[in-house]
This record gives structure tokens, C-alpha cells and sequence, in this order.
């Protein structure tokens, strides 16, 4: 290890060991939006109150809804998005609504029958709070749902309130523009895998482009972060969904979420999700796995009982990740090359994952990692331009 290296690592294990926090002449604890309560509660007071949340909604181990209700805000329901509001429901698992035992709430799901709040449910609200963390990777649906709440919003004339929160994967922009002929719940709008921006920057392009239905804006505000930068490196405090079970899984998701596209498992089903891939059929691969059914994690996994013959990352050093600030294709690459049977290895899927059916074309015409990157660049430097427009904190360098 070079001298330049061995630094790096030394920063990254700084970062590693104190959550939330960044590196500077002093350690400099970040502060999410929600964490800020003194900027936000007099506004939420004597207004009738909805919560976008689940279980990453939380300041410091108590949940937000539970905070907001004991300094007398007056929440009255509550919208969860996929994987519920505590969290447990499996990724694409229909999810119902129900009153929260805790609270009392009624638990409205934006991710059952509707992705989209009910006007009805918005009529007797003056503000919603969205407060969900993200893990800044297109089709990861939080940011779905909240395209969903400012058009709902907006046609009810109700104001949005995002309580920021840094974006794990913030440090770098990557991966195809999503052509709007594949756009699903899985990706809306046409931006990178990796877009590089937290919610609330988010939110603000979304209105700024005109993506709601009708050029529709939302009347939005947000709480920023505090002591946050793009440069930052954000280690999550608790699972932003049942199979991200720890910063590795995070820093993979970008590159391995192609698998759900494929025949090709990503690990659901077991104890490291997202944190290996393979499959029955894949050949030059010696680690194996086997797939469980996981209640609250993954209860019908691709390949359940089954032995998968794999590739294990988690030796990958985390350092090495963060250092690289791009997707990985070499394993999808890789698995594409030596199954048996290649016609079988892209599912419809694939499309609404990669965002355009060029990626599929130049793997199956034998193209390099290096020329489908190439093949992204247009693209990513239109982005870049427009991303900047609707940025809060200070841009990697």
C-alpha cells in the first residue's frame, strides 16, 4: 500500500468509526434537518400535520412522529412509503394501511393500491414533512414517492416541508440518463443511476424541470443540513431498508441493483444482500449460496432453496469503493459472460433498472466496461449542468 493510500484509508476509517460525521481540521458532526427541531417546530404548531416517514425517521433514537407529538404538534396521519412505516415489509411487497399501535395514527400506504396520496387525504392538512433517508441511487423508490407527495401536494395548494438528510452516496454522479420511455416507479425522471443530491436538492429539480404532471410546482421549503457537504462521507445509523444492511451494501447498490434485471440473484435471501451475486448457472465461480425465504426481508427470494454459485464482495475494502466515485460494470459484465445460457440473462426488468435499452444493446454487441462509460458521458455532462442549478451544500471537488 503507497504512502498517498495508506492516508486515504487512514481518512476513511476516521470517517468510518464517528457516524454522521466528516473530516475537517476537526471532526464537524453533520446534522440532519430533522436533528434541527428548534428551526422547524413553531412552523408545524397549531396546523394540522402529515408525516412522510418509516423507521429511518428519527432524531437521535427517537422517532420523529414520537418527538413532534410530545412538544404538542399536531400530527394526524401518517404516509409510508415502500417497505412500510416500521420498516419490515419486503422490496415490492404490497403494503396496506392501518392504524400504528404506538401512536394511535392512522398509516396511510404509498405503496399499496396508490402510490399517490388521495386528495381526500390532503384535505384536512396545512403541511406535509417528508423525512425519509435516502441512499441516492435512482431506483431506490423513496424519491418516487416523493415525486408523488409534491404533485399531490400541489394540486391541493398543500406546502411541503423536507427535513433534509445527507446522501450516503453523494460524493459522485454515474450511470445512464434514464430515457423516459422506461420510466416506472423504479425511475422517474431523467437523471443518472447516481444522481449526487440529497432529497431536498432533489425536490427543488423536480419542481425547477417541470416533472409534475401538468408543469405542476409544489410549495416547498426544506431544513438543510447542517456542517454538510458533497465531500462528505455519511455513515448511516440505522438500515435504510431491510436488505441495505450495512455501508458496503450501500456503496454496492449502485452496481449490483443491475442484477434485479437479470437472472442473476443480488443476494436477497440471505445474510449479505447486496453484498454478493450469482446464480445456479454461472460458471467460474467457486463461493456458493443459498437463498432463504427471510420474513421482513425477503420472503420469496429469487432462487430460494436453490445453490448459487457467486462472486463475494465483502472483502472488498470500503476505501476502494469510495475511492473509484463510479459504478462498477465489470461484474455485470462477468456474469453475462459466463452463464450457459445468455438469452436468458436479461429479464424485462433490466430496462426500468438501467433507465434505456442502450446498456443491454452494447453488452450484447461484446462492448468494454470502458466503452459503455464512454457511451454515458453526453449525457452525464448535460446532468452535471442542470444538477447544479438546484444544489444547497458545496459540491465534491
Amino acid at each position: 500500500m503507497n504512502y498517498i493510500k495508506y492516508l486515504f484509508l487512514v481518512f476513511i476509517l476516521f470517517n468510518l468509526s464517528c457516524v454522521g460525521q466528516v473530516s475537517d481540521k476537526k471532526a464537524v458532526r453533520i446534522k440532519t434537518g430533522a436533528q434541527q427541531t428548534e428551526k422547524y417546530v413553531d412552523i408545524l404548531k397549531n396546523k394540522n400535520i402529515a408525516v412522510v416517514a418509516n423507521h429511518t425517521t428519527n432524531i437521535n433514537g427517537s422517532h420523529l412522529v414520537d418527538s413532534l407529538l410530545s412538544l404538542g404538534v399536531d400530527i394526524i396521519k401518517i404516509f409510508s412509503p415502500e417497505h412500510g412505516f416500521r420498516g419490515k415489509a419486503d422490496a415490492g411487497e404490497h403494503v396496506n394501511n392501518y392504524i400504528d399501535k404506538k401512536t394511535g395514527l392512522p398509516v396511510i400506504s404509498l405503496y399499496g393500491n396508490s402510490k399517490k396520496p388521495n386528495l381526500n387525504d390532503l384535505t384536512d392538512i396545512d403541511i406535509v414533512v417528508f423525512d425519509l433517508q435516502d441512499v441516492g441511487v435512482r431506483y431506490y423508490t423513496y424519491i418516487s414517492t416523493m415525486h408523488y407527495v409534491m404533485e399531490a401536494c400541489a394540486e391541493m395548494n398543500v406546502e411541503l416541508l423536507i427535513l433534509d438528510r445527507p446522501n450516503p452516496n453523494g460524493f459522485y454522479v454515474d450511470g445512464p440518463i434514464l430515457d423516459t420511455s422506461y420510466q416506472s416507479f423504479v425511475g422517474m425522471h431523467p437523471v443518472p443511476i447516481v444522481h449526487g443530491m440529497t432529497v431536498a436538492e432533489y425536490a427543488q429539480m423536480v419542481n425547477g424541470e417541470g416533472w409534475l404532471k401538468n408543469s405542476l410546482a409544489c410549495n416547498l421549503s426544506f431544513i438543510p443540513c447542517g456542517n454538510y457537504t458533497h465531500d462528505s462521507l455519511f455513515v448511516l445509523a440505522l438500515n435504510p431498508s431491510p436488505n441495505l444492511q450495512n455501508m458496503l451494501s450501500v456503496y454496492l447498490y449502485p452496481s449490483l441493483g443491475f442484477f434485479e434485471g437479470t437472472s442473476m440473484s443480488a443476494g436477497r435471501g440471505t445474510e449479505f444482500p447486496f453484498q454478493v451475486f450469482g446464480g445456479p448457472d454461472l460458471q467460474n465461480a467457486k463461493f456458493t449460496f443459498t437463498p432463504k425465504s427471510i420474513d421482513g426481508a425477503s420472503k420469496y427470494p429469487k432462487y430460494k432453496n436453490e445453490k448459487c454459485f457467486g462472486v463475494d464482495l465483502r472483502k472488498i475494502e470500503i476505501e476502494d469503493l469510495i475511492f473509484q466515485k463510479k459504478i462498477n460494470l465489470e461484474w455485470l459484465l462477468f456474469a453475462y459472460n459466463n452463464i450457459e445460457n445468455q438469452e436468458h440473462f436479461f429479464n424485462s426488468f433490466f430496462y426500468n433498472i438501467s433507465g434505456t435499452d442502450q446498456l443491454k444493446k452494447l453488452i450484447l454487441q461484446g462492448k468494454s466496461a470502458e466503452e459503455i462509460r464512454k457511451s454515458w458521458q453526453p449525457g452525464l455532462k448535460k446532468f452535471k449542468k442542470t444538477r447544479k442549478k438546484y444544489l444547497i451544500y458545496k459540491d465534491f471537488e
